[in-house]
């Protein structure tokens, strides 16, 4: 408690402001990107206590991300947005399912053990896409 934030490491600093968020026990969290300073380890524990504590606390929580192999196994509903807007909803369960374009690109893009792929996907970037 006695260091300065610049004595602090980035995972470090990324614990205390998720605890400086739960303290106050507010009706609905936003945390953007909460355990992206963490290693995947780590990840999977701070986001499996934030789980209990929101559970706990009948407390809301917007998880934003981009993860998917985190918002896959954290969420219950996800929204995907490009393009400042949202083009494609559906329960977290069912992100495999996903039929946009830019959904189908990220999920694509994604690194696997089990279906390694020679060269992954590159998404194309043009909000103009966003509505199809």
């Amino acid at each position: 408690m006695g260091l300065y934030p610049h004595e602090v490491s980035g995972g470090m600093g990324q614990r205390i402001m998720i605890s400086m968020m739960l303290i106050t026990k507010p009706a609905l969290i936003i945390a953007d990107e909460p355990t992206s300073a963490l290693d995947v380890s780590v990840r999977q524990q701070v986001l499996a206590i934030l789980d209990e504590l929101v559970t706990a606390n009948n407390m809301g929580l917007l998880f934003i991300s981009h993860d998917l192999n985190s918002v896959r196994s954290f969420c219950d509903r996800v929204l995907i947005m490009f393009g400042g807007r949202i083009v494609e909803e559906l329960p977290a369960s069912q992100l495999e399912q996903a039929s946009h374009p830019y959904t189908r690109g990220l999920l694509e893009a994604l690194p696997s053990l089990l279906h390694p792929k020679e060269r992954l996907a590159v998404l194309r970037r043009d909000p103009a896409r966003a509505e199809g």
